[in-house]
């Protein structure tokens, strides 16, 4: 169970970089023997690539760290349940177990479904909830400050549209105050 807690704290704080960043604060961490071998966060935005998902960074790191393609006997730790896209990655990897975070809300991960389909002659173990409410709030925190400013924004748009001539008149329509 301690080993659970901390790395998922070290996932954690890997979403916390990408908050900084102002990606989706999703992190993730690989263990091999109880060390990271590879670390990630979210970075779409900066990148523009829909697969700069904080999953393939630390895979990708894992695997440049052992030179293999293979990390059987390694454990992946991410703050969000796996997309299917991150899902498949693990299971090509050969991931031995997935433990994440959050559950995602919108049943769009299919990660139980991929992780026992055995589609690469490999199965996964997952445990999900691993410090979920951390989790949770980190992403839920990260939303509402982002709905906000959305908000926010719409209403200064919506102000400046609406706004009056210096003069305070209202323009005609044709553009001249009356």
């Amino acid at each position: 169970m301690e080993d659970k807690i901390k790395f998922m704290r070290a996932a954690l704080r890997q979403a916390e970089r990408g908050l900084a960043e102002g990606e989706v604060p999703v992190g993730a961490v690989v263990v091999l023997n109880g060390k990271v071998i590879g670390r990630g966060h979210n970075r779409r935005a900066k990148t523009q690539l829909a697969s700069s998902h904080a999953e393939m960074y630390a895979i990708d790191r894992a695997c440049k760290k052992l030179n293999s393609w293979r990390l059987e006997d390694c454990d992946l730790y991410v703050t969000l349940e796996p997309c299917p896209m991150c899902m498949g990655a693990a299971l090509n990897a050969r991931i031995r177990k997935v433990y994440f975070g959050a559950y995602e809300q919108k049943g769009r991960s299919m990660t139980d479904e991929l992780a026992a389909s055995n589609l690469l002659n490999h199965t996964v173990e997952v445990e999900g909830g691993v410090l979920g409410e951390a989790c949770s709030e980190l992403l839920s925190g990260f939303f509402r400050a982002m709905r906000a400013r959305t908000a926010a924004q719409r209403r200064a748009e919506g102000q400046q549209e609406g706004a009056l001539p210096a003069d305070g008149r209202e323009a005609d329509g044709d553009g001249a105050a009356e």
